[in-house]
């Protein structure tokens, strides 16, 4: 038996997964690792424990196959996109925490950059939006606050990446300083008309391009991990941000198909082909993946917060003592009750885009409690969607090609496992939404890469063929409730936003 080894590096948790030779799973490994809040919006991880507990899973998964390294055919990496790490190109030693994707501390330079006029420069060249969201202003951030960082980094010393690249980076004993064009299609800094870092932008953002990694295809030699690692020299052969990998994994290769996964945050992906559109209501453009130096581009809706909300009710309110509980408790909240939970804990993403705001709960009674915040908490995550999909199909009726392509929706993540929350989800987008029988689509789709390169898994085509249905769920929700819960959403959007819509 030979296997992909998928490294699934996320928010919370670094997950090591082994998939066979059919691309289903063999064996899980999952360590979570501390979160760092240093002040109100700053979201941080220390890179040791990101490397640390990949290491620490992949050798788990290896030990509980009870196989051997040489059974590895290729290694696949997916990884929570945005989140910035600057190390030292001699010593290997970050200048810095890792500053996340949620973290909103560039917002007052974000929005000095916008009143000098740069944000449709910044959106025509990269699809995306000027935010503290995007890996750019993070690294600006780290070189300007980062006593010596600014002279290192101007003197060549200093390298930056997203967490793929810096796994890579470590992996590889300090030899390859790679990424995918998936995750620099993140960073604010990379032109995905022209396939290339942008020089304007980074002189802009006074980032020395010398500390940038090269870009590849998604499928690709990404060298060999060290052999005192895993007692063997494995091939790095598949990279994908997150979400994209996701999009893989769901075999989301037809312009018009579209995925929305539901983890800490939640992210709809819309394919749209070799054409790069941009968006009119505040989506990004983005690059769903690149094949044989082929790029397709896809709308994304990004939303900073969804089983995090969940997380919330555990961990800070202390009102659950595992996620799981919430279905079974929306199922008896108060049907007399409707609470909204705008979970704005670190601002509003897609199609909103407010770094200013924060949470606000609606609805409060006397009688609110568990059961109540529950059923809001995963309402929220369908409202959120619903926001998305309305702002994805107004930019798809614009275009001819695609407007009559408004497909399924095909969900993954933790919380897709929620039969409640995904019926809720069908109700309220008055959709079709199918659930596929692997769940695990985010390594799913870094495994596919790695093994189809190396020629172990099927083509493109032949791996679509083999997506398989585990439950489709069908709207049953009266319209007329339907219309009264989206808009009391909306009002309770407006009233947590920072300006007013």
């Amino acid at each position: 038996m030979r296997y992909i080894l998928a490294i699934d590096q996320g928010t919370t948790s670094s997950r090591a997964i082994l998939f066979d030779k059919n691309i289903e799973v063999s064996t899980v490994s999952q360590k979570e690792f501390p979160q760092y809040f240093p002040y109100s919006g700053w979201v941080e991880h220390n890179p040791v424990d990101i490397y640390d507990t990949v290491i620490s899973t992949c050798r788990d998964v290896i030990r509980k196959s009870k196989i051997n390294p040489e059974d590895i055919v290729s290694i696949g990496i997916t990884n929570q996109r945005e989140t910035t790490i600057v190390w030292d190109r001699l010593t290997g030693e970050p200048v810095y925490n890792a500053i996340v994707w949620q973290d909103r501390r560039t917002a007052k330079e974000c929005d000095a950059f916008k009143k000098q006029g740069y944000e449709n420069l910044i959106r025509e060249k990269t699809g995306l939006l000027l935010d503290p969201y995007f890996s750019g202003m993070k690294l600006r951030w780290i070189l300007d606050n980062v006593e010596g960082a600014r002279e290192k980094a101007d003197n060549g010393q200093l390298l930056f990446g997203t967490v793929d690249s810096y796994l890579i980076w470590k992996l590889t004993g300090g030899m390859k300083h790679f990424t995918d064009a998936t995750n620099a299609a993140r960073t604010m800094l990379y032109n995905i008309k022209t396939g290339k870092w942008d020089e304007e932008i980074c002189s802009l953002l006074n980032i020395p391009m010398t500390m940038l990694p090269q870009v590849k295809n998604c499928a690709d030699d990404f060298g060999h991990t060290k052999k005192d690692i895993f007692g063997q020299e494995l091939p790095i052969c598949g990279v994908a941000g997150d979400q994209q990998s996701a999009t893989i994994g769901q075999a989301c290769f037809e312009p018009g198909m579209i995925k929305s996964t539901y983890g800490t945050g939640c992210f709809a992906l819309l394919n749209i082909g070799s054409n790069m559109v941009l968006s009119n209501n505040k989506l990004l453009t983005t690059v769903a993946y690149k094949l044989n130096g082929e790029i397709t581009y896809a709308l994304e809706g990004s939303i900073f917060i969804a089983g995090a909300v969940v997380q919330w009710l555990r961990d800070g309110l202390g009102i659950i003592e595992k996620a799981s509980q919430t279905q079974d408790l929306a199922i008896h909240a108060d049907k007399e009750q409707q609470l909204y939970i705008v979970p704005a804990f670190t601002g509003m993403g897609a199609p909103y885009w407010d770094a200013k705001c924060r949470g606000a709960i609606f609805g409060l009674t006397r009688n609110s409690g568990p059961k109540e915040f529950s059923k809001a908490a995963l309402q929220s995550v369908g409202f959120q969607t619903k926001d998305l999909l309305e702002a994805m199909y107004a930019d798809l009726s614009t275009n001819s090609d695609l407007a009559e392509k408004q497909a399924i929706l095909r969900v993954d993540g933790g919380m897709s496992a929620s039969d409640w929350t995904i019926q809720f989800l069908s109700d309220i987008l008055n959709a079709k939404v199918d659930r596929p029988k692997i769940l695990e689509t985010t390594a799913l789709g870094a495994a596919w890469l790695a093994g189809m390169y190396k020629g172990f898994y099927p083509s493109k085509e032949n791996f679509a063929k083999n997506w398989i249905l585990e439950k489709r769920f069908e709207p049953s929700m009266d319209s007329v409730i339907r219309e009264k819960l989206y808009d009391g959403w909306k009002d309770a959007v407006s009233r947590t936003l920072s300006k007013r819509v």
